[in-house]
C-alpha cells in the first residue's frame, strides 16, 4: 500500500474509533483523534454517503449501520466456528444431518452445517436462505421473539402461537414434513450468556428414520448440543 493510502486508512481508523465513545461534534472529534479540524470534517463527510458514520438528531457524528452489518458478519463466522465441532458430534450420534440457523428478518439463514456420517448425505448447506413460515428451526427463532416482531410471519406460517408457547415450555421444537414433504426434523434454542436466543441448533432428516415424533427420538440430544453451543459461546466471549 503506497505511503499516503496508508496515512489516509489510518486517519479514518481514527475517526471512527474517537467515534466509540459516543456521539461527537466536529470539534470534539478533533479534539479526540489530534487531526486537524479541516481533516475530520473531510472524512466525515466522505465516510456519511458509505454509512460508516451518521448524524444524530443534535447533528453530531456517530458510528453509521453499516458497521453493524459488519459487526455481525463477524459473529456469524464466529459462532460458525464455535458450532461445527458440536454439529459434527451431533451428527455423529443421531446419524442425521445438522445445522445452526440465525434468523433475518422473514428468512432463516443456515451459517454452519455437517452433512450425516453415513448412506445418503444430503444436508442444508451453510448459507442456504430458507424460510421463517415452516421447520422447527422456525419454530425456535419465533418462539421467543416479540409479536409485533412476528405479524409478518405468522398470517402465512404453518404454525401458530400456540405452537410458538408449547416450544417455550417444553425448550425444543420438531416438525414433520411441514417445509419439505418426507422431511423431518428437530430444533432447540441456543442463547447467550444473556439468555438472548441467538441461533437454533437442528437436526434433519428423513421421515421414514426420524418417525412421525422425531421429538422423542432426538430431542434430548439437540438440547444438550445448544445448551453446550451456548457455554461455549459464554465462553469465548461471544456478543451478538
Amino acid at each position: 500500500m503506497e505511503e499516503p493510502q496508508r496515512g489516509m486508512f489510518t486517519k479514518i481508523v481514527a475517526v471512527l474509533d474517537g467515534l466509540l465513545a459516543g456521539p461527537a461534534s466536529l470539534g470534539e472529534v478533533t479534539a479526540r483523534t489530534g487531526l486537524p479540524r479541516t481533516t475530520v470534517h473531510r472524512l466525515l463527510a466522505q465516510m456519511e454517503p458509505w454509512e460508516w458514520v451518521q448524524r444524530d438528531s443534535a447533528n453530531r457524528a456517530c458510528l453509521g449501520p453499516r458497521l453493524l452489518l459488519y459487526a455481525r458478519c463477524v459473529s456469524t463466522n464466529r459462532l460458525a466456528q464455535l458450532a461445527t465441532p458440536i454439529l459434527a458430534e451431533l451428527a455423529d450420534r443421531t446419524g442425521e444431518a445438522t445445522q445452526v440457523f440465525c434468523r433475518q428478518g422473514g428468512q432463516r439463514v443456515c451459517i454452519a452445517s455437517v452433512r450425516r456420517p453415513v448412506g445418503l448425505r444430503e444436508a442444508v448447506p451453510a448459507g442456504a436462505r430458507l424460510t421463517m413460515r415452516a421447520g422447527s428451526a422456525a419454530h425456535v427463532l419465533a418462539a421467543w421473539e416479540a409479536p409485533e416482531d412476528l405479524e409478518s410471519i405468522l398470517p402465512e406460517a404453518a404454525y401458530t402461537p400456540g405452537t410458538l408457547a408449547r416450544v417455550r415450555h417444553r425448550g425444543w421444537a420438531d416438525s414433520v414434513a411441514e417445509r419439505e414433504p418426507g422431511t423431518a426434523s428437530i430444533a432447540a434454542p441456543v442463547r447467550s450468556s444473556a439468555g438472548v436466543t441467538v441461533a437454533a441448533i437442528c437436526v434433519t432428516g428423513p421421515l421414514p428414520r426420524l418417525s412421525a415424533q422425531p421429538g422423542k427420538r432426538h430431542a434430548a440430544l439437540v438440547v444438550a448440543a445448544a445448551s453446550a453451543l451456548g457455554r461455549r459461546l459464554s465462553e469465548s466471549g461471544f456478543s451478538w
